[in-house]
């Protein structure tokens, strides 16, 4: 089964890696970054659809699907638990999403792979006296290698813990800081335009919105794995209160089964209003942040188009975020918004990254090349 696969994520990250070696980008290592980081973003979105769909448990194990490589192998185990609960966790179609997911999974993890090995076969074949000038250097592929693993363990326990909120948002958590990471490392190969030393005032202001960002997401990622999107259908009021009844120490229990307290007890429901009415009013404070960072960069060279973005991303999130409450959470809109937080992840981490530009030394095109074509 494990042969079978990884037969199956190598032949799924085929693709990209063929796109890479026949595009005409010389600089095969920054192409690959950023297929990478794009692909990556699209893996988050398809997680979500996962979780969204309530297919996280399509195949209750893990790696494979009832020990075996595909849901095809699996075909009777999953017939018998469909039989037995038609509209439970199990069906061909979430088996069939499940798996999806986890090959694309592998196939990243292949990718981000590729891009350690090219740039420790950059690193040994260059001069020892030259590999300080590298464009390539293998330390921070290596650091995305090993990272690339702890998304994949929080993934197996999404599932072999049975959703249990703090490892399913956890898993989140990691796949976002992973496409940031990618994000930033495709950065760091490509060229940009001159950025203003005024951007270097906005070095900690940004790394505040990041991590205002990152609690936001944390907040989001705790209402989505505890079902509590619906848990308030109004907007501003919450059961016609601004500030109704809430249950916080329940709510608030990490360490807990999906929709049980920590005592064993079936999660009430005032505890699932308070994990949706902080979310949704720490929202404005990390609105009014972003804002205001982005009014600070939109007067800087070089981080207006970012800023602009940032404005227009921020919008959208917010206004997914109440049409989901108002449209009782369709799955277009839930995809939707979860989609805008990881823009607005690629968002922060780009502005984060040219804001530390001004007095460094940028990269060109012909520099990547020499260091990064095969």
């Amino acid at each position: 089964m494990l042969i079978q696969l990884a037969i199956t994520g190598l032949l799924v990250a085929l693709l990209p890696l063929t796109i890479v070696w026949v595009s005409g980008d010389e600089d095969k290592f920054r192409k690959l970054a950023l297929v990478t980081a794009f692909l990556a973003f699209d893996l988050i979105l398809f997680g979500g659809f996962t979780r969204l769909s309530d297919s996280g448990l399509g195949c209750p194990d893990w790696p494979g699907c009832y020990g075996q490589a595909n849901p095809f192998q699996a075909d009777v185990h999953i017939a018998a638990a469909q039989a037995s609960m038609p509209t439970g966790p199990v069906t061909v179609v979430k088996a069939w999403i499940e798996m999806l997911h986890r090959y694309f999974a592998m196939a990243i993890g292949v990718l981000i792979t590729s891009l350690a090995i090219i740039a420790w076969r950059r690193w040994w074949q260059t001069p020892r006296d030259a590999r300080a000038a590298l464009t390539v250097a293998p330390a921070y592929p290596t650091f995305l290698l090993v990272y690339v693993c702890l998304v994949g363990a929080f993934g197996a326990l999404t599932v072999t813990q049975k959703l249990q909120p703090i490892f399913v948002t956890g898993h989140l958590l990691l796949a976002l800081g992973l496409f940031a990471s990618l994000s930033w490392l495709a950065a760091r190969h490509s060229a940009h335009a001159p950025v203003s030393r005024a951007a270097l005032d906005l070095r900690t202001p940004g790394l505040v919105v990041a991590g205002l960002l990152v609690i936001q997401l944390a907040l989001g990622g705790w209402v989505s794995t505890n079902y509590a999107a619906l848990a308030c259908t109004e907007f501003p009021l919450c059961h016609g209160a601004l500030v109704p009844p809430m249950d916080f120490q329940h709510g608030f229990t990490l360490w807990r089964q999906l929709g049980m307290t920590g005592d064993g007890a079936y999660l009430p429901f005032d505890a699932l209003t308070a994990i949706h009415w902080v979310h949704r009013s720490f929202a404005f404070v990390v609105a009014a942040a972003v804002l205001w960072l982005a009014h600070k960069a939109l007067h800087i060279q070089g981080l207006r188009k970012t800023a602009r973005w940032l404005m227009i991303a921020i919008g959208l999130q917010f206004a997914t975020g109440m049409l989901t409450i108002f449209l009782k959470w369709p799955l277009g809109l839930a995809l939707a918004h979860n989609g805008g937080a990881a823009l607005l992840v690629l968002l922060l981490t780009m502005l984060n990254y040219k804001a530390r530009l001004p007095g460094k030394p940028v990269p060109t095109a012909s520099a990547n090349t020499r260091m990064s074509t095969p």
